[in-house]
Protein backbone atom coordinates (compact mmCIF):
# COMPACT_ATOMS: atom_id res chain seq x y z
CA UNK A 1 0.00 0.00 0.00
CA UNK A 2 1.33 3.43 -0.92
CA UNK A 3 1.19 6.06 1.81
CA UNK A 4 0.55 9.62 0.67
CA UNK A 5 3.16 12.32 1.23
CA UNK A 6 0.98 14.37 3.65
CA UNK A 7 0.54 11.34 5.92
CA UNK A 8 4.26 10.61 5.76
CA UNK A 9 4.99 14.18 6.81
CA UNK A 10 2.46 13.92 9.63
CA UNK A 11 4.02 10.72 10.99
CA UNK A 12 7.49 12.21 10.65
CA UNK A 13 6.38 15.32 12.55
CA UNK A 14 4.73 13.30 15.32
CA UNK A 15 7.78 11.07 15.87
CA UNK A 16 10.06 14.10 16.00
CA UNK A 17 7.71 15.85 18.44
CA UNK A 18 7.74 12.87 20.83
CA UNK A 19 11.52 12.56 20.61
CA UNK A 20 11.88 16.28 21.30
CA UNK A 21 9.56 16.11 24.30
CA UNK A 22 11.58 13.25 25.80
CA UNK A 23 14.81 15.22 25.39
CA UNK A 24 13.28 18.33 26.95
CA UNK A 25 11.90 16.27 29.87
CA UNK A 26 15.40 14.98 30.59
CA UNK A 27 16.68 18.54 30.30
CA UNK A 28 14.03 19.89 32.72
CA UNK A 29 14.67 17.27 35.38
CA UNK A 30 18.43 17.79 35.14
CA UNK A 31 18.21 21.57 35.44
CA UNK A 32 15.83 21.31 38.40
CA UNK A 33 18.45 19.13 40.07
CA UNK A 34 21.08 21.81 39.46
CA UNK A 35 18.89 24.76 40.49
CA UNK A 36 19.86 24.78 44.18
CA UNK A 37 23.60 25.04 43.59
CA UNK A 38 24.24 27.01 40.41
CA UNK A 39 23.20 30.22 38.71
CA UNK A 40 20.65 29.84 35.92
CA UNK A 41 22.74 31.72 33.36
CA UNK A 42 25.75 29.54 34.19
CA UNK A 43 23.72 26.39 33.59
CA UNK A 44 22.33 27.85 30.36
CA UNK A 45 25.81 28.83 29.12
CA UNK A 46 27.29 25.40 29.83
CA UNK A 47 24.25 23.75 28.25
CA UNK A 48 24.43 25.87 25.11
CA UNK A 49 28.18 25.48 24.59
CA UNK A 50 27.93 21.71 24.97
CA UNK A 51 24.80 21.60 22.81
CA UNK A 52 26.37 23.66 20.05
CA UNK A 53 29.50 21.51 20.07
CA UNK A 54 27.33 18.40 19.78
CA UNK A 55 25.36 19.86 16.88
CA UNK A 56 28.46 21.03 15.04
CA UNK A 57 30.16 17.64 15.46
CA UNK A 58 27.33 15.15 14.93
CA UNK A 59 24.36 16.88 13.25
CA UNK A 60 25.75 19.61 10.98
CA UNK A 61 28.06 17.33 8.92
CA UNK A 62 25.03 15.25 7.89
CA UNK A 63 22.83 18.29 7.19
CA UNK A 64 24.83 20.02 4.47
CA UNK A 65 27.82 21.26 6.49
CA UNK A 66 28.46 24.95 7.09
CA UNK A 67 26.46 25.80 3.96
CA UNK A 68 23.33 24.76 5.88
CA UNK A 69 23.81 27.73 8.21
CA UNK A 70 23.28 30.27 5.45
CA UNK A 71 20.00 32.15 5.77
CA UNK A 72 18.19 34.97 4.07
CA UNK A 73 16.04 35.62 7.16
CA UNK A 74 18.41 36.60 9.97
CA UNK A 75 15.78 38.84 11.55
CA UNK A 76 13.35 35.95 12.00
CA UNK A 77 16.12 33.82 13.49
CA UNK A 78 16.92 36.61 15.93
CA UNK A 79 13.24 36.83 16.89
CA UNK A 80 13.15 33.06 17.48
CA UNK A 81 16.28 33.30 19.59
CA UNK A 82 14.84 36.04 21.80
CA UNK A 83 11.56 34.16 22.26
CA UNK A 84 13.23 30.87 23.16
CA UNK A 85 15.59 32.57 25.62
CA UNK A 86 12.67 34.27 27.38
CA UNK A 87 10.72 31.02 27.43
CA UNK A 88 13.61 29.05 28.91
CA UNK A 89 14.64 31.60 31.51
CA UNK A 90 11.11 32.09 32.86
CA UNK A 91 10.32 28.36 32.78
CA UNK A 92 13.47 27.35 34.64
CA UNK A 93 13.02 30.09 37.21
CA UNK A 94 9.57 28.68 37.88
CA UNK A 95 11.03 25.19 38.07
CA UNK A 96 13.25 26.27 40.96
CA UNK A 97 10.18 27.13 43.07
CA UNK A 98 7.53 24.66 41.89
CA UNK A 99 7.30 20.87 41.61
CA UNK A 100 8.40 19.51 38.25
CA UNK A 101 5.04 18.11 37.13
CA UNK A 102 3.13 21.22 38.25
CA UNK A 103 5.50 23.51 36.36
CA UNK A 104 5.21 21.41 33.21
CA UNK A 105 1.42 21.24 33.55
CA UNK A 106 1.10 25.02 33.80
CA UNK A 107 3.42 25.40 30.84
CA UNK A 108 1.07 23.23 28.81
CA UNK A 109 -1.13 26.21 28.17
CA UNK A 110 1.44 26.76 25.36
CA UNK A 111 -0.02 24.14 23.00
CA UNK A 112 -3.43 25.71 23.61
CA UNK A 113 -2.00 29.08 22.63
CA UNK A 114 -0.40 27.50 19.58
CA UNK A 115 -3.70 25.98 18.49
CA UNK A 116 -5.37 29.38 18.71
CA UNK A 117 -2.52 31.28 17.08
CA UNK A 118 -2.29 28.75 14.24
CA UNK A 119 -5.76 29.88 13.20
CA UNK A 120 -5.15 33.61 13.54
CA UNK A 121 -1.65 33.76 12.06
CA UNK A 122 -1.23 30.65 9.91
CA UNK A 123 -4.80 30.33 8.67
CA UNK A 124 -5.07 26.70 9.75
CA UNK A 125 -8.48 25.18 10.40
CA UNK A 126 -9.58 24.25 13.92
CA UNK A 127 -13.12 22.97 14.38
CA UNK A 128 -15.52 23.61 17.28
CA UNK A 129 -14.66 20.40 19.10
CA UNK A 130 -10.97 21.22 19.07
CA UNK A 131 -11.81 24.71 20.34
CA UNK A 132 -13.78 23.03 23.14
CA UNK A 133 -10.74 20.95 24.04
CA UNK A 134 -8.71 24.16 24.28
CA UNK A 135 -11.24 25.55 26.75
CA UNK A 136 -11.14 22.35 28.82
CA UNK A 137 -7.35 22.54 28.94
CA UNK A 138 -7.49 26.14 30.13
CA UNK A 139 -9.89 25.10 32.90
CA UNK A 140 -7.33 22.50 33.95
CA UNK A 141 -4.63 25.16 34.13
CA UNK A 142 -6.91 27.36 36.26
CA UNK A 143 -7.52 24.47 38.66
CA UNK A 144 -3.79 24.00 39.13
CA UNK A 145 -3.15 27.73 39.60
CA UNK A 146 -6.19 28.40 41.81
CA UNK A 147 -5.74 32.19 41.71
CA UNK A 148 -7.20 34.02 44.68
CA UNK A 149 -6.58 31.12 47.07
CA UNK A 150 -3.78 30.39 49.53
CA UNK A 151 -2.55 27.66 47.17
CA UNK A 152 -1.65 30.24 44.51
CA UNK A 153 2.08 30.97 44.15
CA UNK A 154 3.38 33.99 42.22
CA UNK A 155 6.09 31.76 40.78
CA UNK A 156 3.39 29.85 38.90
CA UNK A 157 3.05 32.87 36.61
CA UNK A 158 6.57 32.27 35.31
CA UNK A 159 5.71 29.10 33.34
CA UNK A 160 2.67 30.97 31.97
CA UNK A 161 4.96 33.66 30.57
CA UNK A 162 7.19 30.90 29.24
CA UNK A 163 4.18 29.31 27.57
CA UNK A 164 3.25 32.50 25.76
CA UNK A 165 6.81 32.98 24.50
CA UNK A 166 7.02 29.35 23.45
CA UNK A 167 3.75 29.54 21.52
CA UNK A 168 4.96 32.61 19.63
CA UNK A 169 8.27 30.83 18.98
CA UNK A 170 6.61 27.85 17.35
CA UNK A 171 4.38 30.00 15.20
CA UNK A 172 7.49 31.81 13.93
CA UNK A 173 9.10 28.39 13.33
CA UNK A 174 6.11 27.34 11.28
CA UNK A 175 6.29 30.56 9.24
CA UNK A 176 9.94 30.09 8.25
CA UNK A 177 10.12 26.29 8.33
CA UNK A 178 9.56 25.99 4.59
CA UNK A 179 12.80 27.79 3.75
CA UNK A 180 15.00 27.32 6.84
CA UNK A 181 16.50 24.01 7.94
CA UNK A 182 16.04 22.56 11.41
CA UNK A 183 19.79 22.57 12.03
CA UNK A 184 20.04 26.26 11.11
CA UNK A 185 17.21 27.16 13.49
CA UNK A 186 18.66 25.03 16.30
CA UNK A 187 22.22 26.35 16.05
CA UNK A 188 21.12 30.00 15.86
CA UNK A 189 19.05 29.47 19.01
CA UNK A 190 22.03 27.96 20.81
CA UNK A 191 24.16 30.93 19.72
CA UNK A 192 21.54 33.32 21.15
CA UNK A 193 21.67 31.42 24.44
CA UNK A 194 25.47 31.78 24.55
CA UNK A 195 25.28 35.55 24.03
CA UNK A 196 22.51 36.15 26.58
CA UNK A 197 23.93 33.79 29.22
CA UNK A 198 27.44 35.24 28.87
CA UNK A 199 26.10 38.77 29.23
CA UNK A 200 24.03 37.77 32.29
CA UNK A 201 27.10 36.14 33.81
CA UNK A 202 29.16 39.29 33.35
CA UNK A 203 26.42 41.39 34.96
CA UNK A 204 25.36 39.09 37.83
CA UNK A 205 27.87 36.23 38.01
CA UNK A 206 29.76 37.72 40.97
CA UNK A 207 26.72 37.10 43.17
CA UNK A 208 26.24 40.73 44.19
CA UNK A 209 22.45 40.22 44.13
CA UNK A 210 22.46 36.63 45.35
CA UNK A 211 20.87 37.32 48.75
CA UNK A 212 17.34 36.35 47.67
CA UNK A 213 14.75 34.50 49.73
CA UNK A 214 12.73 33.53 46.67
CA UNK A 215 14.13 30.33 45.08
CA UNK A 216 13.43 31.58 41.55
CA UNK A 217 15.32 34.83 42.07
CA UNK A 218 18.11 33.02 43.93
CA UNK A 219 18.50 30.69 40.95
CA UNK A 220 18.92 33.65 38.63
CA UNK A 221 21.24 35.82 40.75
CA UNK A 222 23.43 33.14 42.36
CA UNK A 223 27.20 33.51 41.92
CA UNK A 224 28.99 31.29 39.44
CA UNK A 225 31.04 28.38 40.77
CA UNK A 226 33.18 25.79 39.02
CA UNK A 227 31.26 22.47 38.93
CA UNK A 228 32.82 19.48 40.70
CA UNK A 229 33.61 16.45 38.57
CA UNK A 230 30.51 14.65 39.84
CA UNK A 231 28.23 17.28 38.25
CA UNK A 232 29.97 17.46 34.87
CA UNK A 233 28.08 14.45 33.41
CA UNK A 234 24.82 16.21 34.31
CA UNK A 235 25.92 19.34 32.45
CA UNK A 236 26.86 17.22 29.43
CA UNK A 237 23.49 15.47 29.52
CA UNK A 238 21.69 18.82 29.74
CA UNK A 239 23.60 20.14 26.73
CA UNK A 240 23.03 17.09 24.54
CA UNK A 241 19.34 16.78 25.51
CA UNK A 242 18.76 20.47 24.81
CA UNK A 243 20.42 20.30 21.39
CA UNK A 244 18.55 17.18 20.33
CA UNK A 245 15.26 18.47 21.74
CA UNK A 246 15.51 21.72 19.80
CA UNK A 247 16.44 19.87 16.62
CA UNK A 248 13.59 17.35 16.87
CA UNK A 249 10.95 19.97 17.71
CA UNK A 250 12.09 22.20 14.85
CA UNK A 251 11.81 19.23 12.49
CA UNK A 252 8.33 18.49 13.81
CA UNK A 253 6.98 22.01 13.27
CA UNK A 254 8.56 22.20 9.82
CA UNK A 255 6.87 18.96 8.78
CA UNK A 256 3.38 18.82 10.25
CA UNK A 257 0.37 20.90 11.20
CA UNK A 258 1.17 23.15 14.18
CA UNK A 259 -1.91 22.09 16.14
CA UNK A 260 -1.09 18.40 15.64
CA UNK A 261 2.51 18.77 16.83
CA UNK A 262 1.29 20.81 19.81
CA UNK A 263 -1.04 18.00 20.85
CA UNK A 264 1.80 15.46 20.84
CA UNK A 265 3.76 17.67 23.19
CA UNK A 266 1.32 16.68 25.95
CA UNK A 267 3.39 13.52 26.34
CA UNK A 268 5.68 15.70 28.45
CA UNK A 269 3.11 15.70 31.25
CA UNK A 270 3.25 11.98 32.17
CA UNK A 271 7.02 12.14 31.67
CA UNK A 272 7.23 14.98 34.20
CA UNK A 273 5.12 13.01 36.69
CA UNK A 274 7.45 10.02 36.43
CA UNK A 275 10.65 12.08 36.62
CA UNK A 276 9.30 14.16 39.51
CA UNK A 277 8.43 11.05 41.51
CA UNK A 278 11.60 9.11 40.73
CA UNK A 279 14.18 11.88 41.11
CA UNK A 280 12.58 14.37 43.52
CA UNK A 281 10.01 12.38 45.47
CA UNK A 282 7.23 14.71 44.27
CA UNK A 283 3.64 13.70 43.75
CA UNK A 284 0.84 16.19 43.01
CA UNK A 285 -2.17 16.74 45.26
CA UNK A 286 -5.77 16.05 44.30
CA UNK A 287 -6.37 19.50 42.78
CA UNK A 288 -3.20 19.35 40.73
CA UNK A 289 -4.01 15.85 39.48
CA UNK A 290 -7.51 16.96 38.50
CA UNK A 291 -6.11 19.89 36.53
CA UNK A 292 -3.51 17.70 34.87
CA UNK A 293 -6.20 15.17 33.91
CA UNK A 294 -8.19 17.90 32.15
CA UNK A 295 -5.08 19.16 30.36
CA UNK A 296 -4.04 15.67 29.32
CA UNK A 297 -7.60 14.79 28.29
CA UNK A 298 -7.88 17.87 26.11
CA UNK A 299 -4.57 17.00 24.46
CA UNK A 300 -5.62 13.42 23.74
CA UNK A 301 -8.87 14.70 22.29
CA UNK A 302 -6.91 16.99 19.95
CA UNK A 303 -4.93 13.97 18.75
CA UNK A 304 -8.13 12.00 18.12
CA UNK A 305 -9.78 14.88 16.26
CA UNK A 306 -6.70 15.26 14.07
CA UNK A 307 -6.84 11.56 13.21
CA UNK A 308 -10.54 11.92 12.35
CA UNK A 309 -9.83 14.97 10.19
CA UNK A 310 -7.23 13.01 8.21
CA UNK A 311 -9.71 10.16 7.72
CA UNK A 312 -12.42 12.52 6.50
CA UNK A 313 -10.13 14.51 4.24
CA UNK A 314 -11.20 14.10 0.66
CA UNK A 315 -14.44 12.42 1.71
CA UNK A 316 -17.49 13.40 3.66
CA UNK A 317 -17.23 16.42 5.92
CA UNK A 318 -16.80 15.70 9.65
CA UNK A 319 -19.86 15.85 11.85
CA UNK A 320 -20.14 19.14 13.78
Amino acid sequence: MTVSAPINRTIFGAVNALAGVLMFSINDASIKGLSDGYALHQVILFRSLIGMAFLMAFILPFSGGLAALRTRRPGMHLLRGVLVVLANFTFFMGLASLPLAETVAIFFVAPLFITALSVVILGETVGPRRWASVVVGLVGVAIILRPGTEAFQPASLLPLVAALCYAALQIVTRRIGGTESAVTMTITVQATFVVVASTSGLLFGQGQFADQSDPSLAFFFRAWIWPPMSDLPVFVMVGVASALGGYFISQAYRSADAALVASFEYAGLPMALIFGLVFFGEWPGVWELAGMALILGSGLFLIWREAQARRWKGGAAPRP
